[in-house]
């Protein structure tokens, strides 16, 4: 005795909490063997959509501790971060970079890290 490509198909499958939680109601008990495989299907692409809420959820929480960046790094890693964060705010500095010269962003320069050092102190 062959069975149908339905049949075959519920057989086969893995279950999940939707499907552990499916087989628990009392429909399920009373439903043919064509609306348990409906029944099924549902269950999989709800345990797919969870599996796939908790994936998002996972890279979404990994993304967030990529981009902090500890009080203690380096100066230059904390401006590569910035300017990951902040890529238009990045732009306008170095437009008004370029814009000013060098000359004057030496002139600058001198004048301020003398009293940027003495507050990191």
């Amino acid at each position: 005795m062959s069975e149908t490509p339905i049949q075959s198909a519920s057989h086969s499958v893995a279950t999940g909490p939707a499907q552990a939680s499916l087989e628990k109601e009392a429909r399920w008990a009373h439903a043919s063997a064509q609306e348990q495989a409906v029944l099924r299907r549902i269950a999989q692409q709800r345990d797919r959509l969870a599996a796939r809420k908790a994936a998002k959820q996972q890279a979404r929480a990994l993304q967030a501790q990529a981009q902090s960046i500890p009080v203690d790094a380096p100066l230059a890693e904390r401006v590569l971060a910035f300017a990951r964060l902040h890529p238009f705010a990045s732009v306008g500095l170095v437009g008004a970079a370029l814009w000013v010269g060098p000359r004057k962003l030496m002139r600058v320069g001198m004048a301020v890290l003398p009293l940027i050092s003495k507050l990191r102190r």
